[in-house]
Order: C-alpha cells, then sequence, then structure tokens
C-alpha cells in the first residue's frame, strides 16, 4: 500500500493574494473585513487567510467532511470559526457582510488516501464516497437499487464516460448475479473489465469514480448554490475566488462569472435601463510549472477570480 500524501494546498499564495490586493496592492481595510474560507480541507487556505487579517478581520469557514472539522478545531485564534455543513448554506450569512469568498473544489488527499473513505480505486476499502459520512448514502448503498438508466446518466453526465451504457449494464449484471458491489476495487475491477480502451497513463476506473462521487455528494448543486449565495453575502469591492479540477466545475464557475459581468437589458422594454452587471472578472490563473511538478495533482487546477459590483 502507498503511504498516504499529506495534503499539500493548491494555488496557495495565488488564491489568498486575490481575496487581499489588487496587483500586489492591499485593499484599503482588507485585513479588518470578514472572509470566508467555504471549503476549510485541511486548513491550509485558512491558516494563511488568518496570518493576513488584523485584530478586527474574521474567518468563517464551512465544510461537510467531519475529519476537516476535527482538523479545524485545532486552530486557536478567536477570530476564526468553523461550520460543520456544505457550502451551499453560505447564504445564512447576513448580506453584504463579507470581504471575500473562497472556495477550493478539490478532494483533500487525506480523503483521497484514506481507504476507508472509498474515493480511490487504488485502495481498498469500503465503496463510501461521502463527503459527510454522518448523513446521506453511500456509494455502495446507492448501487443496491438504482437501475440501469440512472446508472448510465451519472457516469456520462458526470463522468463524461462514453462507456457508461456498458459499465452500468455490468454493474447490474454483477448485482443480479453475486450481488451489488461493496468494495472500491470490485468496482475498479469491473470498469476494468468493461472498457476496453482508455487514454494513456488513466485508469479505465478513473471516470466512473469521478462521477460517483460527484453524484453522491451532489457536488455540482452545491457549487451552483454556493455561486448564487455567493452574490448576495458579497459586500461592493468582494472577491470571489473559485478553484476548479475538473471541466463540469470549471464551466459552471466561468459561465456565471460570464453571466454576471455583463449588464442586464430586459427585450420587453428596450428603453428602459439595463441592470447593472453584479461582478467583474479579473481573470484566469494556472499553477505554475514548478507547483505542478512539485505536486502533480495540482497539473488541472483553474483559479477563476470576480469582483462583486456596486448594486
Amino acid at each position: 500500500m502507498e503511504a498516504p500524501r499529506i495534503h499539500t494546498t493548491v494555488l496557495l499564495n495565488e488564491a489568498v493574494d486575490a481575496l487581499f490586493s489588487d496587483g500586489g496592492t492591499p485593499f484599503a481595510a482588507a485585513a479588518q473585513a470578514t472572509y470566508v474560507d467555504a471549503t476549510f480541507g485541511r486548513g491550509g487556505h485558512s491558516r494563511l487567510i488568518l496570518s493576513r487579517l488584523g485584530a478586527d478581520g474574521r474567518l468563517i469557514a464551512f465544510d461537510r467532511d467531519p475529519e476537516a472539522v476535527a482538523q479545524a478545531a485545532l486552530i486557536d485564534d478567536a477570530r476564526f470559526s468553523i461550520r460543520h455543513e456544505g457550502f451551499s448554506n453560505l447564504g445564512v450569512l447576513a448580506g453584504g457582510s463579507v470581504g471575500g469568498i473562497l472556495m477550493d473544489l478539490g478532494v483533500s488527499s487525506p480523503q483521497i488516501d484514506s481507504p476507508e473513505r472509498g474515493f480511490s480505486f487504488r485502495f481498498e476499502g469500503p465503496l463510501d464516497m461521502r463527503m459527510d459520512t454522518t448523513r446521506g448514502e453511500s456509494v455502495a448503498q446507492w448501487l443496491e437499487t438504482a437501475e440501469i438508466n440512472q446508472i448510465t446518466e451519472v457516469i456520462r453526465e458526470y463522468g463524461e464516460e462514453r462507456f457508461a451504457g456498458a459499465i452500468a449494464k455490468a454493474i447490474v449484471a454483477r448485482r443480479q448475479e453475486r450481488g451489488a458491489i461493496s468494495t472500491t476495487s470490485e468496482l475498479a475491477q469491473l470498469v476494468a473489465d468493461t472498457v476496453k480502451t482508455r487514454e494513456p497513463g488513466q485508469n479505465p476506473a478513473t471516470r466512473t469514480f469521478q462521477a460517483f462521487r460527484i453524484f453522491i455528494n451532489a457536488e455540482l448543486e452545491e457549487l451552483q448554490q454556493a455561486l448564487e449565495a455567493s452574490l448576495e453575502v458579497l459586500e461592493p469591492g468582494g472577491r470571489l475566488a473559485v478553484i476548479s479540477f475538473h471541466s463540469l466545475e470549471d464551466r459552471i464557475v466561468k459561465q456565471f462569472i460570464a453571466k454576471h459581468s455583463k449588464d442586464e437589458y430586459d427585450r420587453r422594454a428596450p428603453f428602459a435601463a439595463p441592470k447593472v452587471m453584479k461582478l467583474k472578472a479579473l481573470g484566469r490563473i494556472k499553477p505554475s510549472a514548478e507547483e505542478v511538478a512539485a505536486n502533480p495533482r495540482s497539473r488541472s487546477a483553474i483559479l477563476r477570480v470576480a469582483q462583486r459590483m456596486p448594486a
């Protein structure tokens, strides 16, 4: 078994810099504002944000993972608090009360490398994949009753897998013959036996595992709700910084920022003043070659930054 990796925060300085400064110049009063780390993980971004805050600054973190919440409890800082809930609940914060929101959509290395969490085909473990292990059904439980068309849709939509139908049929056939799949190795082997061609260097089960993880945690719905809530809780001039790791997430973030970065005209009232744009797109950042060399898991990361405009 491979040794578990220590989590390395992706785009650490770039993301936090995007919240606090513009072209290297700190915002006025930025250190005294309230910030949100919407996905605490193992706290890399949170700790750097805290190091930038003044005495009156505040940091509120969200995370669904009980293990992440336990890690957050180790931070002894009166300016910091953690909420054990998904970041789709950003709307519980007061409107216009937040100076910056950071969303890191990646799965942390401790989650991936913990066999008992069931996120990776590299380790033998229960087929769980829940971000919050205290609630909801696991992937294994869902596969006990899911129909072929349901499984096909999930694998095709969230994994962009061209062999989705064949994999779904194999999963249901296996369930009928020998009982439902319950471990990561069983799923990985079934997919490998079903998918005969794959991109060089990619495990045949990669897309299926991604699809089931996204589905069981409603990750894309969670992201969409959080983005919409960010418009309400960000103060004018506040920053939104989002790090995504695959095309489905990045497409949602890109389209959201683009949608709210232009004036809206009511076609039914062509002479009425347009609704002013809510966001200003500030750019897109990818990891440096040095970061990718040091942490290969960062290679697909994309950071998009936007600024909340006055109402």
